[in-house]
């Protein structure tokens, strides 16, 4: 199996089916790792090792030391901490919990963590990484833990999972008669948030062939059309300099009917690409900055010292000042509960809910403008007054 990344990654199918000349003008742009993404990496080795010491596969002494192995490394000391640990042993138990699912189908049903997959049947050079496929006879599970917290991911149509499961019947399918595929998503950083799709295999192989193939060879070759939009170009390389996506969000402004007015849905319409359009400004300041930061002129912006609020240098060494100034100790310093983001990060969520569950509440959020793609229900003004009565 090729080690190297893949031009037409699984992880980059969203962007590269929807807009396939994105993946060679990718290209021109170096594929840099993020913090995040290191992060990443560590949560799914701890997932992985926990996993196998779960299912019996390390002993306690083997998983003790591939973790001391783990938590050695620069990035394992840097992004390792409870709330991690906790996470891992969720993930875990959660590929036990349907492994014995698995079993009531079919007692010779297993599981296989790290699989690695090769869907270049229907993707030129496709090829990636499942993190756990469960075979039960006819029936083939892939899932796929997502250590992120910004970005929710459904695995409904998910086109990562569904190259992972191809790849999967690819190399299970000779072994096994299998008619259905469930693809399940693990975000336990939203949530413990879980989510899966369902699919026959005969379905799964008309869109490999119908969809994926064609696609992936125009985005092979660099052809087709390009198609710019909030997700498509969320995690693209080019998304600084893609002329399509300069040139359609420009044209938005180019649309009302009447030359000197615009109507409420000529509006609407805008802040229905609201959010492209903010991360799109972003990027433009992103590119600009950087580009004046390493010495290069850019007509009309220079590089300015941001506003900035003073601050104690050494608050040790403040304390003692005052202190030797006549200062008692308790008016130098206030005492505040650390938040409940930073409890559950220290001592681990379940433990938290399990001491505090009663006392944490939420608050009903304001009013807020969204989409009718909004999963959250519609805000009813008249529960609020009620809701004020009867307090």
């Amino acid at each position: 199996m090729p080690s190297a990344h893949a031009l037409l990654s699984a992880s980059g199918a969203a962007k590269w089916l929807n807009c396939p000349p994105s993946a060679r003008l990718e290209e021109k742009f170096p594929n840099t790792s993020s913090d995040y993404a290191k992060e990443g990496t560590v949560a799914h080795t701890l997932a992985e090792i926990s996993t196998r010491y779960n299912l019996n596969e390390l002993s306690k002494q083997e998983f003790e030391s591939e973790k001391d192995d783990l938590l050695a490394t620069e990035d394992g000391e840097k992004f390792y901490n409870e709330e991690m640990q906790e996470h891992a042993r969720d993930y875990a138990q959660l590929i036990y919990e349907k492994l014995q699912e698995a079993k009531t189908r079919s007692v010779d049903a297993f599981a296989e963590l790290e699989v690695q997959v090769d869907f270049s049947k229907w993707v030129p050079e496709g090829f990636g990484t499942s993190d756990c496929v469960i075979v039960a006879d006819d029936w083939l599970e892939v899932i796929d833990l997502k250590y992120g917290k910004g970005h929710r991911v459904e695995a409904a149509g998910n086109p990562q999972m569904r190259l992972y499961a191809l790849g999967a019947l690819e190399y299970y399918g000779q072994l096994y008669d299998i008619k259905n595929v469930r693809m399940t998503i693990f975000q336990p950083r939203l949530s413990g948030e879980q989510s899966s799709d369902e699919i026959t295999v005969a379905e799964l192989m008309k869109w490999a062939e119908k969809t994926v193939k064609p696609r992936a060879k125009q985005a092979f070759n660099g052809k087709g059309k390009f198609a710019p939009s909030e997700e498509t170009c969320k995690f693209c390389r080019a998304k600084e300099k893609c002329k399509a996506r300069y040139e359609k969000n420009l044209a938005l402004f180019d649309e009302a009917d009447d030359p000197l007015l615009i109507t409420v849905e000529d509006a609407a319409a805008v802040l229905e690409k609201a959010a492209d359009i903010r991360a799109w400004l972003t990027d433009l300041e992103n590119l600009v900055q950087s580009t004046l930061l390493s010495g290069e002129p850019v007509i009309g912006w220079k590089i300015v010292e941001g506003r900035s609020n003073r601050r104690f240098s050494d608050e040790l060494l403040v304390a003692e000042a005052m202190k030797e100034a006549g200062y008692d100790e308790a008016v130098l310093y206030e005492k505040k509960l650390i938040t409940l983001t930073q409890m559950e990060k220290d001592f681990g969520k379940k433990v938290v809910a399990k001491i505090l569950g009663s006392l944490i509440v939420k608050p009903q959020g304001k009013p807020t403008l969204a989409p009718e793609s909004d999963k959250r229900p519609a805000f009813q003004p008249e529960d609020a007054i009620l809701a004020a009565f009867d307090e």
